[in-house]
């Protein structure tokens, strides 16, 4: 994938915990892959305590100074959209528009700042869905985040399918945040894999998390095995 084609614009550590209701003894003690991270600090974060986290996203071909130059670009493009849209965002934890820019910066910042280091042991890998480069049951638990169901009108159902085959296959549970649409609307993929993981034998549950900023995106997707 072209750089031009990517808009990196990485979420934070705290968001990351609240979305898939991720505990600090899970992130301490499960190895997580995080499918599509970006730009996140999530990674950068729970390295500082100990954690075992790899990242995948395309975005990760490119150099720090490359990643840099294109959050510059579209910050002001993303902020701007933001604005326009006010009313399809829930402004509490995140009281307005500036305080979102400045902890998504500072998101982004981390994110730069431990990019290199990250690269060089492995923890930021060039690889997206659905196809990933690990073993069977490489990973404890695989998270997917704003990608999965967000981009429905993108994405067909049976890529939803094979990538979530695909998590299932390197990890032993996976979960999805969140599962409306860009038009705030729930997926309309999401009722038939769940019928179709139960039906090959796996539990599949709709758990509502801490976190809502989309407006009424305030559940996942938890996947594991029975």
């Amino acid at each position: 994938m072209k750089l031009e084609n990517i808009v990196p614009w990485g979420r934070s550590y705290r968001e990351y915990t609240e979305m898939f209701s991720l505990s600090k003894e899970e992130i301490k003690s499960k190895k997580i892959l995080g499918c599509g991270d970006g730009p996140s600090s999530f990674n950068t974060e729970a390295e500082y305590e100990d954690a075992n986290v790899v990242s995948i996203d395309p975005l990760y071909a490119y150099s720090k100074k490359e990643i840099m130059q294109r959050i510059d670009e579209v910050a002001g493009e993303v902020m701007s959209q933001v604005r326009n849209n006010m009313d399809n965002f829930v402004w509490k934890n995140i009281p307005d528009v500036e305080s979102l820019e400045h902890m998504r910066i500072e998101a982004m910042m981390e994110f730069l700042a431990d990019y290199e280091d990250g690269k060089e042991e492995g923890r930021y890998i060039d690889a997206s869905l659905p196809k990933l480069p690990f073993n069977n049951k490489t990973f404890d638990l695989a998270l997917s985040s704003h990608f999965l169901f967000l981009y429905s009108e993108h994405l067909d159902e049976a890529f939803h399918k094979t990538a979530i085959d695909e998590m299932l296959r390197v990890a032993n549970e996976v979960r999805i945040f969140p599962l409306l649409t860009l038009d705030n609307q729930r997926s309309p993929y999401v009722k038939n894999i769940i019928e179709s993981l139960e039906t090959e034998g796996y539990k599949a549950e709709i758990i509502q998390t801490a976190y809502e900023f989309q407006k009424g995106a305030n559940e996942m997707l938890k996947i594991t095995r029975v």
